[in-house]
């Protein structure tokens, strides 16, 4: 019961925090200098043209009646065109948002469990070599921006050493795999063909790796910091003082408090690989909805720019609801405090 009220109640906030964006989004697109209707028609489009573009986009309308073309629009599942593809935002998203999803899932997910082996492994020989290094290597890796391992990964595993695909894309153009989920490493298993999901993973090993490396290394720091901090608490004195095996210790009494925080983080850290992959997604030419987003921006494509604002948004608010039914889950206290 506590975890349903939890969502109801988080769904209601996301609504209010969703219009906000939308507003905010909407009139600084429209605040920013340019034509929009010129900048879809190009320069050479005989005025008249343009002008019945504008009548028909609503542009020579008052900031609010715009507003609310657009945001009925958007209710409706319509999130208009965009003037770059010329096609609807919604299919432009059907096209481009799976490989960013494919791309955040190898990203997000697997780096969680080398999170925690780290951040255990730092407190179980704190202040050994072994915590030294751990240490020492996230100071260098965290303080390293995701672009600049891809471009020493590119480097490295595609031209000094060539043993991952250095042409980008997500599938060498040998295999043709049909979209199914739009998952490439998937829908090749789905349609039987080992050899394109083998390959399909390769593209994913680089660009995935450099989006990984900074979260994990932070969130290791965090597990182990956390855990040494729980360490030193009187219950783990005392079931010490009993005799209870360090490994147990570790794995039954230490562990579950101590990803608590960790956890957050993790689900923070994977919605914002959305908006920091842009940059990672053009080294290695990957079409996802990041890239896809960039060149809305820089073309001033206001109803892309205003839909990725809002799938992003969506995608925070649910990645944050999804964290908090997790730590309710893992921490009994919370479920008291709220049930009381």
């Amino acid at each position: 019961m506590t975890i349903i009220t939890t969502i109801v109640k988080r769904l209601g906030g996301a609504i209010v925090v969703l219009l906000g964006l939308s507003m905010i989004i909407f009139s600084l697109m429209r605040i920013i200098p340019g034509d929009p209707a010129r900048l879809a028609l190009g320069p050479t489009a005989p005025e008249e043209i343009v002008e019945q573009y504008r009548e028909r986009m609503h542009y020579n309308k008052p900031l609010p009646t715009q507003y609310y073309y657009w945001i009925t629009g958007v209710l409706k599942g319509d999130l208009g065109v965009s003037t770059v593809t010329r096609r609807n935002v919604t299919r432009d998203f059907a096209e481009f948002l799976p490989a960013t999803l494919e791309l955040v899932i190898w990203a997000g997910i697997p780096p969680i469990f080398f999170a925690l082996l780290l951040g255990v492994l730092g407190a179980m020989y704190n202040n050994r070599w072994p915590d030294y290094l751990i240490r020492f290597s996230s100071y260098i890796i965290v303080a390293t921006p995701a672009f600049v391992w891809a471009v020493l990964f590119m480097l490295i595993f595609g031209y000094w050493l060539p043993i991952l695909p250095s042409i980008g894309g997500r599938i060498s153009m040998k295999f043709s795999v049909p979209s199914v989920t739009g998952l490439m490493v998937l829908d090749a298993l789905i349609d039987a063909q080992p050899a394109a999901a083998w390959d399909a993973f390769l593209h994913l090993l680089m660009p995935s790796l450099a989006l990984a490396l900074g979260h994990t290394m932070q969130e290791a720091r965090l597990t182990r910091s956390h855990m040494l901090e729980n360490a030193g608490k009187d219950y783990i004195t005392m079931i010490t003082s009993q005799g209870v095996p360090r490994r147990i210790i570790n794995r039954r009494f230490l562990l579950k408090p101590s990803v608590i925080p960790t956890v957050s983080i993790m689900g923070l850290d994977i919605a914002s690989i959305f908006g920091n992959a842009f940059l990672v997604e053009t080294i290695f030419n990957w079409p996802g909805i990041s890239r896809y987003a960039m060149n809305a921006i820089l073309s001033k494509d206001i109803n892309a720019v205003c839909g990725v604002v809002l799938l992003f948004g969506v995608i925070f608010i649910l990645t944050n609801l999804l964290v908090d039914v997790v730590v309710i889950i893992l921490d009994p206290r919370m479920r008291q405090t709220r049930t009381a």
